[in-house]
């Protein structure tokens, strides 16, 4: 069993809170430890001093008495302090899970997203979670703005159980997406909606003009597509026999796919494919894209994520 702590990001926004409900319940069926970060800005000369004086950190001091974080036998308040952009996905390393809001207190209110958020989920060593902010459209509320699990009508109300979805992209390699997606499925008593998109007539260069992939049909495509995506899926599937599976394979747009069967879901995961530019990193468009426009929290999963869920060396 993976010992180390779920770690939440908070700096007391409302979207922090949301992020903190959902860390909690993470750690609960992990039976994990849980670990609750508020980040700082100034030097830590003065916080040791505001420690000396008795203040404290009065972000932490309010959640310590929340009933939310009181609810598990082992969780650790930390104050750090310094650049939230550096010091939060560096936490990454630490911990088997991260888990943030989409916006924080410093955030603008017309952003979907913030910045800390991208930051975590393109360099972050551990699998990172977005919760989104209630204000987008798309979904049922429940009490306090809280996703209400989904829109009404569609397929998935007619499964029984709540519904986890993955994106996956055939021609790469996502063990530890995959392997993340069926390992939370699992705890969670759900069944996986497996995502995947294609483009027919497939684009190719000029050069490539008279290859022979323009003799092969849609469905031949389809069909091999398919078969490649059978396989990838089938060591999972055998770890993880409880957990029902559907697969959806579509010429269309895979992010809008994604963003679609977000409305009925309660975790959309993606593989995080980070491209390495000149100065740090950049998400993959997909992952980018989903956690722009999701409805339900998002995972992404770095590439060298375990199969079990945490992170380190592919297990297939």
């Amino acid at each position: 069993m993976d010992t180390r702590p779920i770690i939440v990001g908070v700096d007391g926004s409302v979207d922090s809170e949301r992020a903190l409900r959902w860390a909690v319940e993470a750690a609960r069926l992990r039976s994990a430890p849980l670990q609750v970060v508020h980040i700082q800005p100034y030097p830590a000369s003065s916080r040791a001093a505001a420690e000396e004086e008795g203040t404290g950190d009065p972000v932490l001091d309010d959640l310590r008495a929340a009933a939310v974080a009181q609810s598990l036998p082992e969780v650790e308040f930390r104050g750090l302090s310094g650049l939230t952009e550096e010091l939060l996905p560096a936490l990454g390393d630490e911990g088997q899970l991260l888990v943030l809001g989409s916006r924080g207190r410093g955030g603008l209110a017309g952003l979907l997203l913030g910045s800390n958020g991208l930051a975590c989920a393109a360099r972050a060593a551990c699998p990172v979670v977005v919760v989104p902010h209630p204000e987008r459209g798309g979904t049922r509320r429940g009490p306090g703005g809280e996703d209400g699990g989904g829109a009404s009508g569609g397929p998935a109300a007619e499964r029984a159980g709540p519904q986890l979805t993955l994106g996956v992209e055939v021609s790469a390699e996502e063990h530890g997406a995959i392997g993340f997606a069926f390992a939370e499925a699992s705890r969670r008593g759900a069944w996986l909606k497996v995502v995947s998109g294609y483009t027919w007539p497939m684009l190719m260069p000029a050069s490539f003009e008279y290859a022979a992939a323009y003799e092969t049909t849609q469905q031949e495509y389809e069909d091999a597509l398919g078969t490649q995506l059978v396989d990838a899926l089938a060591p999972h599937r055998v770890r993880h026999p409880g957990v029902d599976v559907e697969v959806q394979l579509r010429n269309a747009d895979a992010v809008g796919q994604l963003v679609e069967a977000s409305r009925a879901g309660e975790l959309l995961v993606v593989a995080r494919h980070a491209r390495r530019f000149p100065v740090g990193r950049r998400l993959g468009s997909v992952a980018h894209a989903v956690l722009l426009h999701a409805r339900c929290p998002v995972a992404v999963v770095p590439d060298a994520a375990r199969a079990d869920g945490g992170h380190g060396p592919p297990i297939v």
